[in-house]
């Protein structure tokens, strides 16, 4: 993706679709299963859904520093207690990010920002792409994990970017 304002536009609405997206998926969670797990090593459902809901805020961190360390940050997966309040930290932390990155100017959003453990350097990329890689594309993959809880769970998986196997758009 070229950077700058063009790139930013891009982003915004390729964030807002995929929002649209998450909650639709979010609206079909059972919450009498919220603490159901499909394997030991796996989020539980409402681990799943909490993670997708904090997902956006590490957006606006990545625009907010200059870079990431895994070993001094704070662990800030916390399971939400209730789907309500899951779905509500989603749509804060979506308006947030959207807010933020639309009020970052160019040279911020093309500059550096490194994801580390320690000494060791993860990656390094503009913040812009920090955001997409980092953001919205592991928002993408785990609400693709959660369409397969719901399978498992035999909840109707929404239509995503076309038919499911449930419903048609």
């Amino acid at each position: 993706m070229n950077e700058g304002p063009d790139a930013r536009a891009l982003l915004l609405a390729d964030l807002d679709h995929e929002a649209a997206m998450t909650r639709a998926t979010l609206s079909r969670v059972p919450a009498s299963s919220w603490d159901w797990t499909p394997h030991a090593r796996s989020f539980s459902l409402g681990g799943l859904a909490s993670h997708l809901a904090e997902l956006p805020h590490w957006g606006v961190q990545i625009l907010a520093s200059a870079e990431y360390d895994f070993e001094t940050a704070t662990p800030g997966h916390k399971v939400r207690a209730t789907l309500g309040e899951t779905r509500e930290r989603f749509d804060r932390h979506i308006d947030d990010l959207h807010r933020v990155l639309s009020a970052e100017n160019a040279e911020s959003l093309v500059a550096p920002w490194i994801l580390r453990r320690g000494s060791r350097v993860i990656a390094t990329m503009t913040r812009l792409d920090a955001v997409r890689r980092l953001t919205l594309h592991h928002l993408i993959h785990h609400r693709g994990q959660l369409t397969v809880y719901l399978r498992l769970l035999d909840v109707a998986v929404p239509p995503l970017y076309g038919p499911s196997a449930d419903e048609q758009p």
